[in-house]
């Protein structure tokens, strides 16, 4: 069993440690957040869950990533990498952030109707920055403008973004789900400098909806995180936050989650990677 190392930093989801001068250590955590805050209850099984359906990904894609191998129930070993400051977000359906900004005029879609979780005719390529705070979408100028990227490096990574996505929709639907959405992270690789796949693939990379269950028009039967969003906005805590955000105030406290929810997302997530990988958690 790997030793933690040195302690590097907490983000949202993983802890993580710096074993030697080319590998870390990801503590998998069953930590939660929702609209970029944390949230003070925890998901039980979340963070095995999105360790082990990681490295599902991370051997059956055969692209170039970061993992080297697991490391007991919820960590994983990677090579370290310079992070890109990009979150690159790839869309097969008209759904959260994408349909708020197409109904308030701010995105173009030709061909696309205004309607909730539509099919897009393509994958969409819907980049965000990448915060502690808040995600902002960024055009593909602004990534090269700003030296996140090169324009090599940015059509790389919309090409591989897409085929990924590509992938794993195949294996969704022969596990009987829609891969609506998906966020993936690259870096440079700290020996080569070549971009990698890095971080994490799971749950809270993905919205994942149940075929037999999938209607256009309204909100979807979400096996991901998006539970926990639908619910925090029924409780009025995403307009609190969006207001105080706007008038530059300190953001609200999130309110616990209940019990029965909390549970019904645990068993999701299990059964989410159990159904796409095969395999007993």
């Amino acid at each position: 069993m790997t030793k933690k190392g040195r302690f590097v930093r907490s983000g949202k989801v993983k802890d993580i440690y710096e074993l030697d001068p080319s590998h870390l250590l990801f503590a998998f955590s069953d930590r939660v957040s929702a609209f970029d805050v944390m949230l003070p209850s925890t998901i039980p099984r979340k963070g095995e869950v999105l360790c082990k359906l990681s490295a599902y990904w991370f051997e059956t894609l055969a692209v170039p990533n970061h993992m080297v191998r697991l490391e007991g129930p919820n960590s994983m070993v990677v090579r370290k990498m310079g992070m890109i400051p990009v979150e690159c977000v790839v869309r097969g359906y008209l759904y959260g952030s994408l349909y708020e900004r197409l109904s308030r005029g701010e995105v173009e879609l030709p061909g696309v109707k205004d309607a909730l979780a539509a099919k897009l005719p393509h994958p969409y390529f819907d980049p965000t920055t990448k915060s502690d705070l808040k995600d902002e979408p960024i055009t593909e100028a602004e990534i090269v403008r700003e030296g996140r990227m090169t324009a090599p490096e940015l059509k790389q990574v919309k090409r591989s973004t897409i085929s990924i996505y590509r992938k794993m929709s195949e294996r969704a639907a022969a596990a009987g789900f829609i891969l609506a959405d998906l966020k993936l992270e690259f870096g440079r690789d700290g020996r080569t400098g070549a971009v990698t796949l890095g971080d994490s693939i799971g749950p809270d990379e993905f919205r994942m909806w149940p075929s037999d269950k999938y209607a256009p028009g309204r909100s979807q039967d979400s096996y991901d995180k998006q539970l926990v969003r639908d619910w925090l906005i029924a409780q009025g805590f995403k307009d609190r936050l969006d207001k105080a955000r706007k008038s530059g105030l300190r953001p609200p406290d999130p309110p616990l989650l209940p019990f029965e929810l909390i549970e019904e997302v645990s068993e999701r997530y299990v059964q989410v990677y159990e159904s796409l990988s095969g395999r007993k958690l």
